[in-house]
């Protein structure tokens, strides 16, 4: 897959190209080289690279004193990153699948997101986590959840979702310039997926959502791999002259409030698509959001979710494909919102 997102114009030198894996990886080079705090832990991170080989060559760069094995341990190693965040270092915790968070939440809930509230701001937690998430890879039930809203309900966290190298680069060293922890969800699906990476040094904002394309009829909000979907889906849109905002939500916690309810009031429409179960999702909180707002009064037709059946993510790959949003069921959803079929 490659982004055709900030694309060279005309006359303009060609964007250098990386791979979302290679993007990242740049950034945890240019941290490390920046501040020795910084440094990495995690299962295989070290000499075999990490379960996505994204963090390769690192311990031949930084050594094992920086880049280290933690035991298969997700609660001992979280602990240890919160602790050794508390000390002044600035971790980044790698889980092999997001999934296995599940196992360290006493360590990211209870402890590293309400530190600093306990302390009276007298320390902070400065760690990030990163988090390969969703489905795609026939890993199934227990390897390919998106959990992205069970720690987007938590005070004291960020949430990211990079949808593109150039943000998954930004994004991770915005993080790291934070003082609280951040989780960064990082689409296994993307990790091939070639764009755009401007050289050296960057931040992405946090809790900035962004158009990425401009439409009138409709507001197509998702993010991570649904962006691409949603994209997809409003090329197909526009050939039969229907025009959606398509905005990459790229933080969920903080939101972008401000952009979301800006477009819904010109569209008067809006879809919400995400990879995580419908209910009780990403898509009921900006849901909510929207009709508690004075954008409510702006809609034409109810507003739509798309996401995950409520069921475990099924092995079988055509099943699998069928349990979460597609391009093809999200533009169906939007001819429908558009028709007012819903």
């Amino acid at each position: 897959m490659n982004v055709a997102l900030n694309a060279a114009m005309p006359g303009e030198t060609e964007p250098r190209i990386l791979s979302y894996a290679e993007a990242i990886r740049e950034a945890m080079a240019i941290a490390m080289q920046a501040d020795p705090a910084v440094i990495l832990m995690g299962e295989d991170i070290g000499v075999y690279g990490g379960a996505f080989q994204v963090t390769l060559d690192l311990i031949d760069r930084f050594g094992p004193d920086r880049v280290m094995d933690t035991p298969i341990s997700e609660l001992g190693g979280a602990g240890v990153a919160v602790g050794a965040a508390l000390t002044g270092l600035k971790p980044i915790f790698e889980f092999q699948f997001s999934d296995f968070a599940m196992l360290a939440m006493e360590q990211i809930v209870n402890q590293a997101a309400k530190l600093r509230y306990m302390l009276g701001g007298e320390a902070s937690v400065p760690v990030v986590f990163r988090m390969p998430s969703g489905s795609g890879t026939g890993a199934a039930a227990q390897h390919s959840q998106s959990i992205e809203a069970w720690f987007g309900h938590v005070p004291g966290l960020k949430v990211l979702q990079p949808s593109t190298p150039e943000d998954a680069k930004g994004m991770l060293l915005a993080a790291l310039a934070d003082p609280d922890p951040v989780m960064i969800f990082e689409h296994k699906l993307l990790y091939k997926m070639r764009g755009p990476v401007p050289e050296g040094s960057y931040l992405t904002p946090v809790g900035k959502a962004l158009v990425r394309r401009a439409g009138t009829d409709l507001t197509i909000v998702a993010g991570s791999i649904m962006l691409h979907r949603a994209l997809e889906a409003a090329e197909k849109l526009a050939i039969d002259g229907i025009g959606a905002d398509v905005i990459d939500l790229r933080s969920i916690r903080p939101i972008d409030r401000e952009t979301i309810l800006t477009s819904v009031r010109k569209t008067g429409k809006l879809l919400v698509v995400y990879e995580g179960v419908k209910a009780y999702g990403v898509g009921a909180e900006i849901s909510a959001m929207v009709a508690e707002s004075d954008a409510f009064d702006y809609l034409d037709a109810p507003i739509l979710r798309l996401g995950a059946a409520d069921a475990p993510v099924p092995y079988n790959p055509d099943l699998e494909r069928a349990s979460v949003p597609q391009a093809g069921t999200i533009e169906a959803a939007a001819r429908r919102l558009v028709r007012r079929e819903v």
